[in-house]
């Protein structure tokens, strides 16, 4: 009897321990890994889903989350190989075959993302924007501009053949710094609409970045003619007048572009500096300070007052925007030594 009493009393003891809680699904912490990234927590994402990824058999779904996470806190190198994981573990997984192609594109790798964001626009001919977009930017640097022109036309809505598209992918061009690309497409859209907005416009900032300042007052007339209110084609016509010393014609459109638009500093910046070569100081400060009330930072503005103030015999103003300007320049130089 005795015996049976302490076996009854080891057996209550026993149950009255706390037990430990029973291990958490696989399942439940892929659900709470995925709940982390939602709350843009990756790093409690990847905790997670690192043990997951070690676990066997392996949990399906972990891979993907894992290249979700690892592309969010820039570890490209990782999420890279966790996609390529989850595509072979589910060859029906799009959003790893997107990501895949985002992620070589970020890593430097435009012509390698090229194959996965095919696939994509394959599998969903309304893929998202970022998908259309990405794979535009990796024909250019493939130079498959054909190519190029019907993805970024499907993206903003507008035929392929289109002088619209053929002028948009002239601003991707010149994007990209491929001036010369970028001016056989304006040249495009004006042999397809010789009327087209902008075309003109765009083929004479291409002359003018090649210092082909007779061709890019013809682009830049032109345009004047087709869109006689867009104040920049103003700016434009003014600094290439300035580069043949027809000031007064520059003087005429700088007018013009400001009066259409009086946010735009460049416009003031060349007034003052067509005012001063023509002898006209007083007037060439009032337009120099106004530009500078507009933009602090730009040392051409604190340059020509420099100059201004020194003609009028104001050297204390003269010194003043010396030194700013001075300050400005070093400042933005690159510092080949920053610790010295």
């Amino acid at each position: 009897m005795k015996t049976l009493v302490v076996a009854l009393l080891l057996l209550t003891v026993a149950s009255a321990r706390p037990q430990a809680p029973p291990a958490a699904a696989p399942e439940d912490n892929l659900a709470k890994a995925h709940q982390a990234l939602e709350r843009d927590q990756p790093d409690n994402a990847i905790a997670l889903l690192r043990q997951l990824a070690a676990a066997q058999p392996a949990v399906k779904g972990v891979q993907h989350e894992l290249g979700l996470a690892y592309y969010r806190t820039g570890k490209l190198s990782e999420a890279k190989d966790a996609f390529a994981q989850a595509m072979a573990e589910d060859g029906e997984d799009r959003e790893s075959v997107q990501m895949e192609g985002l992620v070589l594109y970020r890593m430097g790798q435009p012509r390698a993302a090229i194959t996965y964001l095919e696939r994509v626009l394959q599998w969903m001919p309304n893929a998202n924007a970022d998908a259309r977009y990405v794979l535009g930017l990796c024909y250019l640097n493939a130079q498959r501009y054909d190519d190029a022109r019907a993805s970024f036309a499907a993206d903003f809505g507008l035929e392929p053949n289109s002088a619209g598209a053929y002028l948009l992918l002239g601003t991707m061009l010149r994007h990209a710094n491929l001036p010369e690309q970028a001016g056989v497409q304006a040249q495009k859209a004006i042999e397809i609409s010789p009327g087209m907005p902008l075309a003109h416009f765009m083929l004479g900032e291409v002359y003018l970045y090649k210092s082909n300042v007779d061709l890019a007052i013809v682009e830049f007339e032109a345009e004047r003619r087709i869109n006689p209110d867009y104040a920049p084609v103003y700016d434009r016509l003014g600094d290439a007048y300035l580069r043949v010393d027809r000031l007064e014609e520059a003087q005429q459109v700088l007018a013009k572009s400001i009066a259409l638009d009086t946010t735009l500093t460049g416009a003031f910046i060349k007034m003052g500096k067509v005012l001063l070569r023509r002898q006209d100081t007083r007037t060439a400060i009032l337009y120099l300070k106004h530009a500078e009330k507009m933009d602090p930072d730009d040392f051409t503005t604190h340059t020509l007052l420099s100059q201004a103030y020194h003609k009028v015999g104001l050297d204390d103003d003269a010194k003043r925007e010396s030194t700013l300007g001075s300050k400005i320049h070093a400042d933005n130089q690159l510092k080949l030594y920053p610790d010295k």
